[in-house]
């Protein structure tokens, strides 16, 4: 079996090195996305014998990511792990991740950090972000996972070659894994351990997390509209026929209309007709895209 390690790297000439060499008794291949990298990372990484991808500019996370999926199907690998250039996963755990695959149990492996007490080490504000997000992409998927965010992970040969990531950012994380789900591919989750030592996070976690919320909300919206736009669309109808039935109550008792009862019913009414109107028009887009796909 031959497993690659990738790296999505950004300015890392400080870790590189000591992560490259750790690494390299336990994968056949090294892949390192140098994202636009200001320092030495690129240069580093190709000396000490790495498949270098280089971006001439900072694309993100997921741009790196992409990257990394499209060198391994190249390099016809069986598993791509992928793997943070910060130091804070532990080459220890790559064979965890890699044996659910390598044993015919997962097509995707999570390095999880909430089935064991690496979450003691998650800094408060990440942990309850990560459960939101995480909350949020269970709603699509046929598994109900702890860690959606972990980008400790391990693809089969089988994911890499029908899983196409389009996010340029952090909302990848949740875009492979509704993908992984709606091809019916196996995710499985494994504990590893992590460190949080000096907060190696480069973004700030507001607005980290508001751009992974959305990016989910959209991939949630374009995979399952009939469910997103949909249900909302069935509620808004039903609270403007009440408000409706409520207006007519009203008009027989006192022969008078409501203004603002009366435009509140017709205002869900036209809002909740042309969510159901959205989703039945999307779900017919996407599976015409998958047909021909």
């Amino acid at each position: 079996m031959k497993i690659a390690v990738g790296l999505p790297a950004y300015n890392e000439e400080k870790n590189i090195a000591s992560i490259l060499t750790k690494l390299e008794n336990v994968a056949d291949i090294l892949i390192v996305c140098d994202d636009g990298s200001h320092d030495l990372t690129g240069k580093i990484a190709s000396k000490m014998g790495a498949t270098v991808i280089t971006h001439e500019k900072n694309r993100g996370y997921g741009a790196a990511i992409q990257s990394l999926f499209l060198k391994s199907k190249e390099l016809d690998v069986d598993v791509l792990v992928t793997f943070d250039a910060d130091g804070q996963h532990d080459v220890k755990d790559i064979q965890k991740v890699v044996s659910p695959i390598s044993e015919k149990k997962a097509d995707l492996v999570i390095g999880s950090r909430f089935l064991n007490d690496s979450q003691d080490n998650i800094p408060s504000y990440r942990k309850t972000g990560i459960k939101i997000i995480t909350k949020l992409t269970n709603t699509t998927l046929n598994e109900n996972i702890k860690d959606s965010q972990s980008g400790f992970r391990a693809y089969s040969k089988e994911v890499l070659s029908k899983i196409i990531p389009t996010d340029d950012g952090m909302g990848i994380s949740s875009e492979i894994l509704i993908k992984t789900s709606n091809n019916d591919f196996k995710i499985a989750e494994v504990p590893i351990n992590i460190s949080y030592e000096g907060d190696t996070s480069t973004h700030h976690p507001v607005s980290h997390g508001m751009s992974v919320t959305l990016s989910t909300l959209k991939f949630i919206s374009i995979e399952h509209p009939l469910r997103f736009y949909g249900i909302p669309g069935i509620g808004f109808l039903i609270i403007g026929l009440i408000f409706t039935v409520f207006t007519l109550q009203l008009f027989s008792e006192t022969r008078e209309i409501v203004t603002n009862v009366s435009l509140l019913a017709i205002g869900t009414i036209i809002f909740g007709t042309m969510l159901l109107m959205t989703s039945i028009i999307l779900y017919s887009i996407a599976n015409l895209v998958r047909e021909r796909n």
